[in-house]
Parts: C-alpha cells; sequence; structure tokens
C-alpha cells in the first residue's frame, strides 16, 4: 500500500488544523468624490470603510440598484409602515439579514428602534463589530419624511 509523504513544513498532519490570523486592511472609496491636490479620490479606510459600507447597504432600498433587485436594507419603505412590535421585529430582521449578505466585513450585535409615530420618525442605532479587528462601531440612522 503506498503512504503518502508530507514535507516537514507542513506540521504534524495527524493534530488539529494551523489557526493563523491576518490583518487586512479594508478601503473604499469615499463617497464624496472629491480630489485630493494629485488628481486621486480620497479612500476610507478600515473602521471608516466599513461604516460607510453598512450604511450605504442600510439607506438603499430594494429594486434600487440595477439588475440587483434584493440588494439592500429597505429601511425607507418601513417608514409608513403602521407601528407596532411586528413592525420593530422586522426593521431589526431586515437590518441583521441586509448586513449579513451584503458585508461581509461586519456582524451585527444590536439594534435599537425608536418610533415617533406623531412625527412620522424612526431613530434606529445598530451596533456591529468588524470582522477582523473586533472593534465595535455604532451608526444612527434617522428615518424622517422630506416634507
Amino acid at each position: 500500500m503506498a503512504t503518502r509523504a508530507f514535507a516537514i513544513e507542513d506540521g504534524n498532519l495527524a493534530t488539529g488544523s494551523i489557526v493563523t490570523s491576518r490583518d487586512r486592511n479594508y478601503s473604499d472609496i469615499d463617497l464624496s468624490f472629491l480630489a485630493t491636490p494629485t488628481g486621486d479620490l480620497y479612500k476610507k479606510v478600515d473602521i471608516a470603510a466599513v461604516k460607510q459600507a453598512v450604511k450605504n447597504i442600510l439607506m438603499t432600498g430594494y429594486h434600487e440598484r440595477p439588475f440587483q433587485a434584493g440588494f439592500g436594507g429597505g429601511l425607507g419603505n418601513m417608514l409608513f409602515e403602521n407601528f407596532d412590535e411586528d413592525t420593530e421585529v422586522e426593521i431589526e430582521l431586515a437590518i441583521k439579514m441586509a448586513v449579513q449578505t451584503f458585508e461581509p466585513r461586519a456582524t451585527v450585535k444590536s439594534v435599537r428602534i425608536i418610533f415617533a409615530p406623531d412625527s412620522n420618525r424612526v431613530n434606529i442605532t445598530t451596533t456591529f463589530g468588524i470582522i477582523n479587528t473586533g472593534q465595535q462601531v455604532v451608526i444612527e440612522t434617522n428615518l424622517s419624511r422630506l416634507r
């Protein structure tokens, strides 16, 4: 029976797997699209990049992006719903699913929702952790009618 030979660098393969971590720098284009003095665009890095991406996902409505009908959190559509306990659960679930589906760099820790039905406003505070660094970030989103 043939046996397989492994290199010394592979280590003892009879034991568990070797786990390592690698620091990654996250970077995205700044959505203000301002140019640097050299003519390049500014960029957001690390926590600011992930925070911008999560906020962008949450504020994007369904069917707003061409050819990506399911993209976004659809929070703007929730503003005109009847406010009750089910609406709160629905908003929390929509936020968690949107971040889990579209932003692999973040995990939602908690969502706090405060309704103000008399003024047609919803205040949403989302706390999420960044995967690589373990830091927690808080985003406050206010949904209100324009007029």
